[in-house]
């Protein structure tokens, strides 16, 4: 009795540690896998030792493997592939081959690896990218819709599917001597599962679901998906392929039915519980004084990693005729190692293909390797911005790119420009060409292009809030710009950019969130829409109508609200939160403080009378005053002495502004 209730205690304080490290980790910005490692790594045996039987733990951690890699099959189907197929499939086994490759070689030859076996095994830890990292970092920015939000996503899944196959070959990679003869029976027994689980879940997995979801009682469907996880996960097991290799199948038999979301949903708490004591069993096993003995080696390995992983995907994504700022993105955002590997790494300590020195190194290397990448991701536009700036690369670009890189005329006047080919820029482009107006298109996905040149229509290839795009777009003879781009931070770029080819351009935005629609106005837009506004004016519109209001009054209300950039009906926003925002353009754009004089024209005038950004360039973001700090402020502002601006523009234009009302 002694010994249950020292088991229960142990995983009371594993959880309840878990959930403490977890929240301080999500607190700091930081993966909460990242809270959980460092739970286990503080109670394990190396540290304040209150876990020091392990073995119980690790049964459980196993199950949360097995949840984990179930509900991985049954988040990415088959047709989830088929959407991304290109980029997906034959980037994605490029990527990992390459990786497979190039380490392997490297470290059998620098004498790392003892032989070239263990350099694939450590190839195809190092080939995995992580998921969680990269989806939570993109849906934080608003990104995962962008171009390079697509394709990261689409290698990610690709990358995780392997992760079953790489599991399946792992035991097949300790016996050497009969190494081809394993992983041809370890291939076989891995289609024969496949083949196996895919006539269930074509002719039993369905019917059968549909009986048990027929009695509408939730712990009958739970216990049936746990059966079914857990009991393919055994089968594997019994033919010698791993637990998680049969929990991986059973998920990709769930992901066809129409019970998949259902049984997701209900199997979600039981993953993230599970893999919570997974992770603090991993750091359980972490001994600090070695990695504290090979911090440098470590961190050395952490740059070898980020860079050598960002030099082999960047050169595929290009082959795939994305833009050199979508590759530096994406190829950046992609160079962790993913949180799959731990379970690799175990894997391969278990059955003797790492040392245990070996086995740490690689944890702190991908442990680093995870808090770096949110990093990468929000920093490696501006590194795109800086590389892009190199004649050299600029030439380079020019000629890469070729005549696929743009089809239009050699002058174009009066025509309107259209950044971002997606849903709303479709309907933007086809609304204008129906009416016979002159569009010029700017995109970045081959795809797009290649249906814009089927129409014949008008297009540059590239990223919108490229310099050398723009300067081809002849905004200066535009009668207008539409900005439909996905990504906030390119938008504003692109607003920027294009006023300063074109001081009078009439620039109309989308604007995804609601806290962009004030910034994009003081960025220089003079029409911004925020589309969930816009669904709820035209049903407010239509309920109005409903209610026997004349149309008249209905369009005033309509347009004053516009008009004040849908402020009555937009929630409240603490400054705070103002301050945050502004400090997200002031990281992305250059900024500088200044100071009204007494002596400067600016005193006594209005933002609007004043015309700032039309003479100098600069947006004035925020107005200090000795009483109150004003954030986006709008044309009726009167500037006084003393107030404190902050302008955001490049550097000639902040010069310019100080040279004209601050000497």
């Amino acid at each position: 009795m002694a010994a249950q209730h020292q088991f229960l205690l142990d995983l009371t304080v594993v959880l309840g540690a878990s959930a403490i490290a977890g929240y301080f980790a999500n607190r700091l910005r930081q993966p909460v896998l990242l809270g959980y490692l460092l739970s286990g790594l503080i109670l394990g045996p190396f540290v304040l030792g209150i876990i020091q039987e392990t073995e119980e733990i690790e049964a459980l951690a196993e199950m949360g493997v097995a949840f984990l890699l179930f509900a991985l099959g049954v988040e990415f189907s088959l047709a989830e592939l088929r959407r991304v197929q290109d980029i997906a499939l034959k980037g994605s086994v490029l990527q990992i081959g390459l990786t497979i490759l190039l380490v392997a070689l490297t470290t059998t030859l620098a004498g790392w690896t003892h032989g070239i076996i263990q350099g694939v095994f450590v190839g195809a830890v190092l080939s995995l990218s992580s998921t969680a990292v990269i989806l939570k970092t993109l849906t934080e920015q608003g990104e995962v819709n962008t171009l390079h939000g697509q394709i990261m996503l689409a290698i990610l899944i690709v990358q995780d599917l392997a992760v079953g196959v790489m599991l399946a070959i792992l035991p097949a990679l300790n016996e050497p001597q009969n190494l081809w003869g394993s992983l041809a029976i370890a291939i076989l027994k891995a289609l024969l599962v496949i083949a196996g689980a895919l006539a269930l879940g074509y002719w039993v997995i369905p019917p059968t679901m549909r009986k048990v979801a027929e009695t509408e009682n939730n712990e009958l469907f739970l216990l049936a998906i746990i059966a079914l996880c857990l009991g393919v996960a055994l089968v594997t097991a019994g033919l010698g392929l791993s637990i998680e290799m049969g929990a991986f199948v059973a998920g990709l038999m769930v992901a066809e039915i129409d019970y998949a979301d259902q049984a997701l949903n209900r199997i979600i708490p039981l993953r993230d519980t599970f893999a919570s004591i997974f992770f603090a069993s991993i750091g359980m096993l972490i001994d600090p004084q070695v990695l504290l003995d090979n911090l440098g080696l470590i961190l050395g390995l952490v740059a070898l990693v980020v860079l050598g992983k960002a030099i082999i995907i960047f050169p595929i994504i290009m082959s795939f005729n994305y833009s050199f700022k979508t590759a530096i993105i994406s190829s950046l955002g992609l160079s962790e190692i993913g949180e799959f590997s731990f379970i690799l790494t175990l894997t391969g300590l278990n059955v003797g293909l790492l040392s245990e020195d070996q086995y740490l190194l690689l944890l702190g290397t991908t442990a680093i390797t995870l808090v770096v990448a949110p990093i990468n991701i929000k920093f490696a536009p501006r590194l795109a911005d800086k590389l892009l700036s190199i004649p050299l690369i600029k030439y380079y670009l020019h000629k890469y790119k070729g005549r696929k890189a743009f089809s239009l005329p050699k002058k174009m006047r009066d025509h309107v420009v259209v950044a971002g080919y997606g849903r709303v820029g479709q309907v933007i482009v086809r609304i204008l060409y129906n009416q016979g107006y002159s569009v010029l298109v700017i995109e970045n996905s081959e795809a797009a292009v290649q249906s814009l040149r089927q129409q014949n229509i008008p297009y540059l290839f590239g990223d919108g809030d490229s310099e050398l795009v723009l300067e081809k777009a002849h905004l200066d003879h535009a009668k207008a710009l539409a900005v439909t781009l996905p990504d906030p931070a390119s938008t504003r770029l692109l607003i920027k950019r294009a006023l300063s080819l074109a001081p009078n351009l009439d620039i109309v935005a989308r604007s995804h969130e609601n806290n962009e629609i004030d910034l994009l106005t003081q960025m220089g837009a003079r029409e911004v829409v925020q589309p969930e506004f816009e669904a709820g004016l035209e049903m407010g519109s239509h309920v109005l109508m409903t209610l026997g209001q004349p149309d008249e009054a209905i369009q005033n209300v309509i347009r004053m609200l516009r008009t004040d950039r849908y402020f009555n009906i937009r929630p409240k926003r603490s400054p705070k939160l103002l301050e945050k925002e502004v400090q997200n353009v002031r990281v992305a754009l250059h900024n500088e403080w200044v100071t009204l004089p007494e002596n400067s024209p600016l005193v006594g005038v209005t933002l609007a009378d004043a015309d700032v950004r039309q003479k100098t360039g600069v947006a004035i973001m925020v107005i200090q005053s000795q009483e109150d700090t004003l954030y986006y402020p709008k044309g009726d502002t009167l500037l006084e002495a003393g107030d404190r601006l902050l302008l955001v523009g490049q550097r000639s234009e902040v010069a310019t502004f100080e040279q004209l009302y601050i000497r």
